[in-house]
């Protein structure tokens, strides 16, 4: 998992750069908001963040309503790094949108056991939006079922999307997981194997 760290202060920088690494994470290092906001509005951007709550040119705070505010299914887990020990300022950076806090100076433990909170979250997340997925892709399926079919009134084929005309079966299995025994029906014995009908008839008489 790729974690991005955001940290104006080069000590405080290089040791979570460091602990992070350790632990087999891939880690982004930013210096300043600007530099994360950037980064966290990549098409794949880090699924964890930790985000200093006091830096240049951008705030941790002014970053965390930035990512909340991007339209996305996959959003990110933000943990604010702050020396800001009053509760109110806790409880801004949680209404803000982030996740977690982390108090300075940290603790290299606690910094690991969080980290693994919030990597929990985002797999269980991934996992979810695939299921998610799956299902959008399922329901497709059955859309196109439920629809009009164009179909042949003579001899029963039917018309895709692309206005080429295939048998049923063809459709149907192309359309959904569907797999076809054939067999012969009844009517079709009588018209097309009159014979083999008659046999069976002649059969049934004998006493």
């Amino acid at each position: 998992m790729r974690i991005l760290i955001a940290e104006d202060d080069l000590t405080s920088r290089t040791v979570l750069v460091g602990v992070l690494k350790k632990e087999g994470y891939e880690v982004t290092a930013a210096v300043n908001g600007v530099e994360a906001w950037q980064a966290l509005q990549q098409p794949d951007p880090p699924a964890l963040a930790i985000l200093d709550w006091m830096m240049p040119e951008m705030n941790g705070l002014e970053v965390v309503y930035r990512v909340r505010a991007l339209p996305t299914d996959r959003p990110p887990y933000l943990i604010m790094l702050t020396c800001k020990g009053d509760k109110a300022d806790i409880i801004a950076g949680l209404d803000a949108g982030a996740n977690d806090y982390l108090a300075k100076p940290f603790h290299v433990g606690e910094l690991r056991a969080r980290v693994r909170v919030g990597r929990r979250l985002v797999e269980v997340e991934t996992a979810l939006a695939a299921k998610i997925e799956e299902l959008r892709q399922a329901f497709d399926q059955i859309k196109t079922l439920r629809g009009i079919v164009p179909i042949c009134a003579s001899c029963k084929q039917i018309r895709d999307d692309r206005g080429y005309w295939n048998q049923v079966e063809v459709y149907v299995r192309d359309h959904t997981e569907a797999q076809f025994s054939h067999g012969i029906c009844p009517d079709c014995i009588k018209k097309l194997y009159p014979d083999f009908e008659r046999d069976r008839a002649s059969q049934r008489k004998v006493p």
